[in-house]
């Protein structure tokens, strides 16, 4: 798997926020895999930054005061691995959710398309799944439907795997939550194909489980960007993938 990884040149980027309590599990998983790992700490105030040090010399860590955001944190991830030389950025969240054994089957499936977008797809109906999660989740997907033509099974998950020089060529503007939405989106509208492979993910308890989506104001930032999507899609991404198939035609 570490052989693989490294001829496609392969590293994991894992933002994480006030996760102290299971970013050291991850860390180890995804450090039995593959010995190329960034972290970003997004101005975390718990004991994250404690952790970290113990990985100091397996992990290379990005870390800065503010909180400013997931996606922030991942273009930050993007940098340093472009600066490092890597094709590919598979990002994993540090919640605790993902199995990190999934990661194979990405990696596969962009062996199988290089240069494609390759999104981990969660079932949405699991144990202690939170309501919201799959009603999010659906929202979304319609919505992408509509911006890109394209059907897509789960356009929310963290768990991606990126081809990272392709995406630098993208200017995304959004830095939270909704970040995820923009690159897929935009990805589509470049031509950058998008595929979806099965994954499990461990939803804990309600009394045990963590999570950082501000549920109004996230939303309502969601909400926001497809609506400027509907709008741009018309100006700009469906002229743009018609163009294009008539330039392939």
């Amino acid at each position: 798997m570490l052989e693989k990884l490294r001829q496609l040149k392969i590293c994991v980027v894992l933002p994480t926020y006030n996760n102290a309590g299971t970013l050291a599990r991850v860390v180890e998983e995804v450090c039995s895999y593959t010995t190329e790992v960034i972290v970003v700490n997004d101005g975390s105030t718990d004991e994250t930054a404690r952790v970290l040090q113990s990985y100091a010399e397996r992990v290379t860590v990005v870390a800065y005061a503010r909180n400013r955001g997931k996606g922030y944190a991942l273009k930050q991830g993007f940098r340093k691995a472009l600066e490092r030389g890597f094709d590919y950025v598979l990002t994993i969240d540090t919640d605790g959710q993902h199995r990190v054994c999934d990661l194979m089957a990405l990696v596969e499936e962009v062996e199988r398309t290089p240069g494609a977008l390759v999104v981990g797809s969660r079932l949405l109906k699991q144990l202690h799944m939170p309501g919201g999660n799959t009603f999010a989740n659906r929202f979304s997907n319609f919505w992408f439907r509509v911006q890109t033509g394209l059907n897509f099974p789960d356009t929310q998950s963290g768990f991606r795997l990126y081809p990272v020089r392709e995406m630098q060529k993208i200017r995304i503007y959004t830095n939270r939550y909704e970040c995820e939405l923009e690159m897929l989106v935009r990805a589509a509208w470049e031509g950058i194909p998008l595929r979806a492979v099965p994954i499990e993910v461990y939803y804990a308890p309600a009394g045990e489980r963590v999570t950082h989506f501000r549920p109004f104001r996230d939303f309502a930032r969601i909400s926001l960007l497809n609506t400027v999507f509907v709008f741009a899609a018309i100006l700009y991404g469906y002229p743009k993938m018609l163009y294009r198939r008539m330039k392939r035609a």
